[in-house]
């Protein structure tokens, strides 16, 4: 099959994204947007030059600049239906999006305001079903992020499923938030924690028995550590993957001890054959110049087939946070829109 007809048969798919910030889906346009509500001249050119780092710490200064810009609740509103219209071009029925709460919090804003104004654009863009996590910023310290929880558990019934952790996973020690992860679960919200992207496996780790993590953003260290593997396999913990902002932000490099780092490097095949279950993403979509087909793309250059880029999509399905009804419904049909499309072409051996 062409590459061409391979981006079109996944682009066909309706797929699941779990690993996905709304600040860092801001296209350069909509920046220039948002500069020129705070009566600030920006252009396209300036915008992009922004995201061109050479590094993860360069990235998040990247990011930082960018959530400078978002300071009232309309602000949110607007990358929330770029977003969601972006996702539904590219046939993902379903998100769970991260927002950066602790941003927020830190400068001072009404949270609770701009979290509403998220959740009427997505009502309003109503083609993605979409559910919220939370995210705390470990640099930001333990007593801020267990703000953020408390504010994660008052809006549960919103929509918020989930409260994580990003940032720099070196600045602080995990042991340091183990009461901010402990109040979360006994609030039944789901927990997911940034682990082993410039961290060791260690962090991985961590994120699994101290915090409780049911899913690591990135984790791929686990690489280095066959036991890491193994305790992730064991409790079918699912990394979100994303191959593209790895290569960006020079982690995947890092992890290998290399000045840089190709896609060839990724360990995402080798995770997938060892069985570890697999959650493909954008992580930062905009700021990284990818979108969720082309991170099948990704996948398909490590030698992934079209029945395991299948099978890639469905993990996606089976680590959502959504009722196991839900779920079951969601899955059945994604497979069936597989099955058709491979019959379509003439490629047997799709099972629904």
């Amino acid at each position: 099959m062409s590459g061409s007809d391979l981006r079109k048969q996944v682009a066909a798919w309706p797929k699941a994204e779990l690993h996905l910030h709304l600040e860092g889906s801001i296209e350069p346009e909509t920046m220039v947007e948002l500069a020129a509500r705070r009566g600030q001249s920006l252009s396209v050119e300036e915008a992009r030059a922004r995201y061109d780092y050479l590094d993860f710490y360069g990235f998040l200064d990247a990011f930082k600049w960018v959530t400078s810009y978002l300071r009232e609740p309309a602000d949110y509103a607007l990358i929330t239906e770029r977003l969601l219209h972006a996702l539904a071009r590219q046939n993902v029925a379903y998100a769970e999006v991260t927002i950066s709460a602790g941003v927020m919090l830190r400068r001072g804003q009404d949270a609770e305001a701009n979290f509403a104004a998220i959740r009427h654009a997505a009502l309003r863009s109503s083609s993605v079903r979409t559910q919220w996590i939370f995210d705390a910023v470990r640099q930001f310290g333990a007593e801020e992020a267990m703000e953020v929880a408390r504010l994660a558990v008052r809006l549960k019934q919103e929509g918020v499923i989930a409260f994580g952790i990003g940032g720099d996973e070196l600045f602080e020690p995990a042991a340091e938030f183990r009461r901010v992860f402990d109040f979360i679960r006994g609030e039944a919200l789901h927990v997911v924690a940034h682990a082993g992207e410039i961290g060791g496996p260690g962090e991985i780790r961590d994120a699994v028995e101290l915090f409780g993590a049911e899913r690591i953003g990135h984790g791929i260290a686990a690489m280095r550590d066959p036991a890491v593997m193994e305790l992730l396999s064991e409790r079918r913990i699912a990394l979100e993957i994303c191959p593209t902002s790895n290569l960006r932000t020079g982690a995947l490099a890092r992890q290998l001890g290399k000045p840089e780092a190709r896609v060839e490097d990724h360990p995402l095949r080798a995770f997938f054959a060892r069985g570890l279950r697999v959650a493909l993403s954008t992580d930062d979509p905009a700021m990284f110049y990818t979108d969720l087909v082309n991170e099948y793309m990704q996948a398909a250059r490590l030698g992934l087939t079209l029945q395991q880029l299948a099978q890639l999509a469905a993990m996606s399905w089976e680590a959502a946070f959504l009722p196991q009804n839900e779920k079951s419904a969601l899955l059945a049909a994604f497979w069936r829109q597989v099955a058709v499309g491979a019959a379509l072409r003439g490629r047997p051996g799709f099972e629904v």
